[in-house]
C-alpha cells in the first residue's frame, strides 16, 4: 500500500509560480514511476507529467517549457515545478504512483495509487 499527500497549491497569479509537492509512504518509492494529473471544472482528468524510477520524465506537449517535473527518493517525493502559470492552468492537481514497467506513463487508468489532489488556481 503507498499513501500520497500532495501540498503547495494555492491561489496565483497569472505569470506567477508554485511547486507541488507530493509526499510518498509505504511501499518502495524508488520503484514507481510518479505522474501528476490535474482535472478542471467539468473536464476530464488529464496527463501532465511523469517521472520514472531512474528520473526520465515525460511531460505533456502543451506544458513542455513550463512544468518540470523532478524527484527525491531520498525524501520519498516528487515535485512539480509550475512557471508562468495561465487561468487554464486552474484545476486539481493529483499525484499518482504506478508500479509497473512500461514505455509511457501518460495513461491514468494504469496507476495503482492516487493523492486527494491539491487545488491550484490562477487568477488572470
Amino acid at each position: 500500500q503507498v499513501q500520497l499527500v500532495e501540498s503547495g497549491g494555492g491561489l496565483v497569479q497569472a505569470g506567477g509560480s508554485l511547486r507541488l509537492s507530493c509526499a510518498a509512504s509505504g511501499r518502495i518509492f524508488s520503484w514507481y514511476a510518479m505522474g501528476w494529473f490535474r482535472q478542471a471544472p467539468g473536464k476530464e482528468r488529464e496527463f501532465v507529467a511523469a517521472i520514472t524510477w531512474n528520473g526520465n520524465t515525460d511531460y505533456a506537449d502543451s506544458l513542455k517549457g513550463r512544468f518540470t517535473i523532478s524527484r527525491d527518493n531520498a525524501k520519498n517525493t516528487v515535485y512539480l515545478q509550475m512557471n508562468s502559470l495561465k487561468p487554464e492552468d486552474t484545476a486539481v492537481y493529483y499525484c499518482a504512483a504506478d508500479f509497473g514497467r512500461r514505455d509511457s506513463y501518460r495513461d491514468l487508468s494504469n496507476y495503482d495509487y492516487w493523492g486527494q489532489g491539491t487545488q491550484v488556481t490562477v487568477s488572470s
